[in-house]
């Protein structure tokens, strides 16, 4: 299921998003890759009941476009991801050689 934006609230230098579809394992490590971006004052995720309420990503920038700095984490984690998913299936290859040899 793919995580959708709905926008809250925009400013020239703020903006507030919400998070639908998403997946709790991601929602943490967006908020910190936006905040590693040299044009973000601030971000943050604020849920206001787990079961029932979707996240809100607040994010505010010196400099941009607050959905800009949105994008580039995004492509950054995705970077990121498929980098750990090519080593994970390197390593699957190699256990699954080891386990055929022995067998034989």
């Amino acid at each position: 299921m793919d995580s959708q934006f709905n926008i809250i609230s925009k400013d020239k230098d703020s903006i507030k998003v919400e998070m639908i579809n998403y997946d709790n394992t991601v929602l943490r490590p967006l908020v910190e890759e936006i905040l590693k971006d040299d044009k973000v004052v601030e971000s943050h995720y604020y849920i206001k009941h787990p079961d029932i309420d979707n996240p809100e990503i607040y994010v505010k920038v010196s400099t941009g476009k607050p959905q800009a700095a949105i994008k580039r984490a995004i492509k950054r984690m995705n970077k990121i991801y498929e980098s750990l998913d090519a080593e994970l299936q390197k390593e699957l290859e190699k256990f699954k050689a080891s386990t055929e040899k022995n067998e034989q």
